[in-house]
């Protein structure tokens, strides 16, 4: 009877929630206290330390400086040279992507080959690739060491997609040491992709399933230009509205609600919504001009936008004016006073990106006394309002022992937070197109390669394509498209690595796998105890599914009352779960009290039974000649019931005159009295 689906800174205690990494991963809450603070020797040569140089000389770089091989070329084409720089790799790449939506065996077969070629040869990006052939037997045998060792020569070679999987390799088997260098090169990469003035909005992988099933209402609102909502916001902006026009300005230049990043179009709508006296704009505009998207880069202009936006109560774009006085563009000089000056504006209006700001000047001693503990103050605050460049310095400071106590595994937490939300991670965005436009095997495929560099979402989202579409799936295995058990193996290891990163259904459908023997050996015990970790999240089904193997002595101890225990925590949990739960709790009883009974052996009998019962009732009920009599006779069944209830009711309704009771005549009434009754 088993369910199916079920900070604030202080001085001494700083308190803060972690970035919501997943829908089903549940919120860290991390405790400081002062013996996390380190009081002594922080101030030893950081003050010259590049590593904390957040304003340093260096002009910001495009994505593909930031990325090399990057996968944009294939979906992205705007930029020929990039290709032209490793044309083998790129023909390899756009070829495996070709066989995987047409489920070409011969056209994936030959693009592994050409790729190997080109990874022998030397190339850096083809050696990527092949790590990620190896790492998923994809028409080559399987080899975590073959994956790992082309991973790494691609990773020193500078490909950044294979310093994602080592780091997450490293992090995996608590390699901190190695795992923290990985992911602070990443990060910091990240970090130089993102806004000046203003932090980006979170653009999260999408999950699209949700539980077993497919996850509607999130894939609705990815649509981009298809989407319903979308196409109204578009007519409203044509009609001259204001707002709309600057939303559908955010949308292309972030990149939102499943459209491809447009500067050109963004910089389009912002301008139109700024004639209309949209003050939101002049903030991205000041942006747009500061980075060069789209345009030529131009920091006088930029510095105008910025202060335009300020005047209209945009606080946000002080952090921009305060940047460009730190780094002396756009402006006669530098000027470390008016850049704190408009810094403090910014906090003193609760933006997050100014306590972040404020940090860094009190981190380096610019402008201000250098104070390495009101620095952390600062970044605590900006990292609760989820600011990721403050997650970046608080790694810093947990990596390098500066301001916090060392803590190699604190901060490989917090660069990978941050590392995930570099310019590969676009690997979602042109997944999630594959999928919605019906090309589940090239979704396959970039699903499984940000799954291989450590997104959860992305390993849960591969693993489910692989359980529900099956064959359709274009899994590709060693030697052609994937057997059954390669299929079941490939996604009981994604489920599995989903777990570790806190998916609790993920947890959910191992403990399952093993329970039912699904792409596994059965084994009891194993499902127990991936069901303790989905309990450890507060997982009601895992909590039920725990209560019934302790009923039943199964993959652990026979006791009726941890049981009865497991049983009423799931219902505390999820309300929801209450009518299993009392079905659960008449089962204890009748076992508690019935013991050895034929009444408790015909309850142990009914899982067995119903999927038998379920089997007749879909073969022979449900088969379309044995339906079509069924209903027949249950039509005609129906109209003798209904037309006999009729001829009743009439009947006491209008009895005839015959029918009704007469009084009888004195004489008969004696001569009847005289036959006995």
């Amino acid at each position: 009877m088993r369910i199916s689906g079920l900070g604030i800174v202080v001085l001494s205690v700083f308190v803060f929630y972690c970035v919501e990494l997943s829908v089903h991963a549940r919120p860290v809450v991390l405790v400081l206290s002062n013996d996390d603070l380190n009081t002594g020797g922080d101030d030893n040569g950081v003050g010259e330390s590049s590593d904390f140089d957040e304003f340093g000389e260096s002009e910001p770089k495009s994505e593909e400086e930031l990325d090399p091989g990057s996968w944009r070329p294939i979906f992205e084409p705007e930029d020929s040279t990039v290709q032209a720089a490793s044309p083998q790799y790129y023909s390899g790449l756009h070829k495996i992507l070709a066989a995987a939506s047409e489920g070409n065996v011969r056209l994936m077969e030959e693009a592994v080959e050409e790729i190997e070629t080109a990874s022998s040869a030397g190339d850096p990006h083809s050696q990527s690739l092949m790590g990620f052939v190896y790492g998923t037997g994809m028409m080559r045998e399987k080899s975590k060491s073959k994956s790992f060792l082309h991973h790494n020569f691609a990773a020193e070679g500078g490909n950044m997609q294979s310093k994602m999987a080592l780091a997450f390799t490293c992090l995996r088997q608590d390699m901190h040491d190695k795992a923290v260098q990985l992911y602070a090169e990443l990060a910091e990469t990240a970090v130089n992709s993102f806004l000046i003035s203003k932090d980006s909005p979170v653009v999260e992988p999408t999950r699209i399933h949700s539980g077993t099933e497919e996850n509607k209402g999130a894939l609705r609102k990815s649509r981009g230009e298809e989407d319903e909502d979308f196409q109204i916001l578009e007519y409203q902006a044509q009609k001259g509205n204001a707002g709309a026009m600057y939303k559908i300005g955010l949308f292309y230049y972030f990149g939102l609600r499943g459209l491809r990043r447009d500067h050109t179009k963004a910089l389009h709508w912002f301008l139109k919504a700024v004639d209309k006296g949209e003050p939101r704009s002049m903030e991205l505009l000041g942006e747009i001009y500061a980075r060069g998207a789209g345009v030529e880069r131009n920091y006088t202009k930029a510095l105008e936008w910025l202060t335009l936006a300020a005047k209209e109560g945009l606080y946000s774009a002080f952090n921009g004016i305060g940047y460009l006085y730190v780094k002396g563009y756009g402006v006669e000089k530098k000027n470390y006073t008016k850049a704190r000056e408009y810094f403090e504006k910014a906090v003193d209006n609760e933006d997050p990106s100014g306590h972040y700001n404020l940090g860094v000047l009190y981190l380096k001693g610019i402008g201000v006394k250098r104070d390495v503990r009101q620095a952390t103050k600062y970044f605590f605050v900006a990292a609760n309002a989820g600011q990721p460049k403050a997650f970046y310095q608080l790694a810093k400071m947990f990596h390098t022992g500066v301001g916090l106590k060392k803590n190699l595994e604190m901060a490989t937490s917090f660069y990978k937070l941050v590392a995930e939300r570099g310019p590969w991670s676009s690997l979602s965005r042109w997944a999630l197109e594959a999928y919605l436009k019906g090309d589940v095997g090239k979704a396959l495929i970039l699903y499984s390669r940000m799954a291989e560099m450590g997104y959860e979402i992305a390993q849960s989202n591969a693993a489910w394509i692989l359980d529900k579409y099956g064959e359709r799936s274009m899994c590709m295995g060693v030697s052609g498209f994937c057997t059954d058990k390669e299929r079941h193996e490939r996604a009981h290891s994604l489920w599995w690595r989903a777990s570790e990163q806190g998916n609790e259904h993920a947890a959910l459908l191992i403990g399952d796998a093993y329970y039912y023997g699904r792409g596994t050996e059965r084994d009891f015990v194993r499902a127990a105890e991936a069901y303790m970790h989905a309990k450890s999240q507060s997982n009601a089904q895992a909590m039920f599914n725990l209560g019934y193997m302790h009923e039943h002595g199964q993959g652990l101890p026979f006791d009726l009352h941890l049981a009865k225990r497991y049983y009423d925590q799931a219902l505390d949990s999820d309300a929801t779960a209450k009518l299993p739960v009392t079905l659960a709790l008449a089962s204890l009883w009748l076992r508690r009290n019935y013991a050895d009974t034929v009444l408790v052996r015909v309850v142990d009998s009914l899982p067995e039974v119903y999927p038998k019962v379920e089997t007749w009732i879909e073969n022979v009920v449900f088969e379309e000649g044995n339906a079509t009599i069924l209903t027949l006779f249950v039509c005609l069944i129906t109209i003798l019931y209904l037309r006999e209830r009729q001829r009743r009711q009439v009947v006491v309704a209008d009895p005839v005159a015959g029918d009704v009771a007469q009084p009888l005549d004195a004489d008969v009434a004696q001569h009847l009295a005289a036959f006995p009754r």
